[in-house]
C-alpha cells in the first residue's frame, strides 16, 4: 500500500490517551508541528512529528490548522416525519413532556407522521439532518429507528437508514428501537405488542441485518424494567448489540439490569443511582449523556457525569437529534454543555464526542482515535488551539472533514476572532477532494 502524508498541523489531538489522566495534552495525545500517514485502505499508517517525516513523501500541506478525529454522535433519531413544533410552544406555556404526550403529542404524533411517511420521503427528509451534522465535523454518526412501532413501519425505517448510509459520505450505525413506547393499536394489550417484537420483528431484522443494536426506552410511560429484560435477553440471543436509554425520567433500575445482561451503553441516566453505576462498572458498559435534552426540556436534573466518569466509566456525550426533546445537530456544542452543564473537563468532553462515543457504539477499530490503524476520519479547525474547542459555546469550529482520508465537506472561512492576524488563509482546494 502506498501512503499519503498531511502535514502543516500546528496541534494533532489523537485521542490516545485516558479520560481520566489530569494532563490534558497527555490525555489528548496532542502532537505539536505534526504529520500523520493515510494509506490507500483509508487507515492512519503512522503518526509523528513534521520533521520525522520520511523523506521524498507526498504530503497534503493543511496549513497550520488543528486535526482532531471525526466527532462520533452514539444516539440519534435522525430518521422522521412530521413536525413538533406545536408540542415545542405547548411547553413553553407549560405544559410537561408527559402531559403533551397523554393528549397525544409527543413520540405518538411523530408515529403518525413517519409511518404516513414513504421510505423515500424517509430518506430525503433525514439526508439534509445528517448533512448538519456532517458540517459539525461528524464523521460517524447512531440512528435509530423507533417512530414506526409496527414490524413494517420499523423495518422501513431501517431500510432508509441502510439507504442513507449507501448515499452519503457518513458512517452510521443503525439501532433498533421498536419498543420506544407501545403504540396505541396496542395500548389495551402491551404484552401482544412485546410478543410481536421478540417473535417476529427482531428475528426479521436479525435476518436481514438491518440493525447492529437493539434498543428499550425504560421509564414511565414507556416499558416497564421485566419488558425491558425480555427484548434485551432476545436480543442478545440473535446477537445484536444491547443498549438502553435508562433513568431519564424516573429511576427504573434498567442501566443496571442492561449491564449485566452485557449492554454496551446505556443512555441518558439522569436518575442513575449508586448501585447502578457499580453494574455498569464492572460490565464495562459505556455511558452516553445528552446534557441539550434537559436544557432544551426545562428540566432540572443532571446526569452524574463526575460519578461515572470517576467509577470509571467511558463517557460519550451525544446531540441526541430527535424532532421532540432536543432537535439540536451541533455535537460541538453538546461538548460545551459537557463541561458547564455535567461538570466534566474540555479534554473529557472531546474524549465524550470521539473516544468514548466510539465506544458506546461498540467500534473497535480505532474509531474516534487517529493513531496506526484507526479509520482516517478527522476534521480540521482554524482556532488558535484545542482549548477553544469546547470553550467557543455555539461556535461551528470546523473547517474541513475528511472520512477514510478522503475529502468530503470544506465549509466556508468561520470567523474566528481574534486569531484572524496571526493565521493564514486557507487553501483554496486539497488533493483528495470530492465533488
Amino acid at each position: 500500500m502506498t501512503t499519503h502524508y498531511f502535514r502543516g498541523i500546528r496541534q494533532l489531538l489523537t485521542m490516545s490517551g485516558a479520560p481520566s489522566d489530569d494532563v490534558p495534552e497527555r490525555s489528548l495525545g496532542l502532537i505539536e508541528d505534526a504529520a500523520f500517514g493515510v494509506d490507500t485502505g483509508g487507515r492512519i499508517s503512522w503518526v509523528g512529528t513534521q520533521k520525522d517525516l520520511p523523506s521524498g513523501a507526498e504530503c497534503t500541506d493543511l496549513d497550520g490548522v488543528i486535526v482532531l478525529p471525526g466527532f462520533v454522535d452514539a444516539h440519534t433519531h435522525s430518521v422522521f416525519a412530521g413536525d413538533r413544533t406545536k408540542d415545542f410552544a405547548a411547553r413553553c406555556a407549560g405544559e410537561s413532556y408527559q402531559e403533551i404526550a397523554a393528549r397525544g403529542g409527543g413520540i405518538r404524533l411523530t408515529v403518525g407522521a413517519t409511518r404516513r411517511a414513504s421510505l423515500e420521503e424517509l430518506v430525503s427528509l433525514a439526508k439534509p439532518r445528517l448533512e448538519e451534522l456532517l458540517s459539525h465535523g461528524v464523521t460517524s454518526i447512531e440512528v435509530k429507528s423507533g417512530y414506526g412501532l409496527s414490524c413494517e413501519d420499523e423495518i422501513r425505517m431501517l431500510e432508509a437508514i441502510a439507504l442513507l448510509e449507501e448515499e452519503g459520505p457518513w458512517k452510521l450505525t443503525p439501532t433498533l428501537l421498536a419498543a420506544h413506547i407501545v403504540p396505541d393499536e396496542y395500548r389495551n394489550n402491551r404484552d401482544a405488542y412485546v410478543d410481536m417484537v421478540v417473535q417476529e420483528l427482531l428475528p426479521e431484522v436479525a435476518k436481514r441485518k438491518l440493525a447492529r443494536h437493539v434498543d428499550v426506552f425504560c421509564d414511565k410511560g414507556a416499558f416497564t424494567l421485566a419488558e425491558t429484560l425480555r427484548i434485551l435477553e432476545r436480543g442478545r440471543d440473535l446477537g445484536f448489540g444491547l443498549k438502553v436509554h435508562a433513568e431519564q425520567l424516573t429511576h427504573s433500575g434498567a442501566s443496571g439490569a442492561a449491564a449485566a445482561l452485557g449492554a454496551v451503553s446505556a443512555d441518558h441516566l439522569e436518575h442513575i443511582e449508586e448501585a447502578d453505576i457499580k453494574a455498569m462498572a464492572k460490565a464495562g458498559t459505556s455511558a452516553v449523556l445528552m446534557p441539550a435534552v434537559a436544557i432544551f426540556l426545562g428540566e432540572d436534573h443532571r446526569a452524574p457525569a463526575r460519578a461515572l466518569l470517576s467509577a470509571g466509566i467511558p463517557v460519550a456525550l451525544a446531540t441526541d437529534c430527535n424532532p421532540g426533546s432536543c432537535p439540536t445537530r451541533h455535537l460541538p456544542m453538546v461538548a460545551s454543555l459537557g463541561c458547564t452543564w455535567l461538570g466534566m473537563t474540555p479534554s473529557e468532553a472531546l474524549h465524550g464526542i470521539t473516544r468514548s462515543g466510539a465506544l458506546a457504539l461498540g467500534l473497535e477499530n480505532g474509531s474516534g482515535t487517529l493513531t496506526p490503524g484507526a479509520p482516517a476520519d478527522f476534521v480540521t479547525s482554524r482556532l488558535p488551539s484545542w482549548q477553544h474547542l469546547p470553550y467557543r459555546f455555539g461556535h461551528n469550529p470546523i473547517q474541513d472533514v475528511f472520512i477514510a482520508g478522503r475529502h468530503v465537506l470544506r465549509r466556508p472561512k468561520p470567523y474566528c476572532g481574534e486569531e484572524l492576524d496571526v493565521l493564514h488563509q486557507c487553501r483554496e482546494d486539497l488533493p483528495g477532494e470530492s465533488p
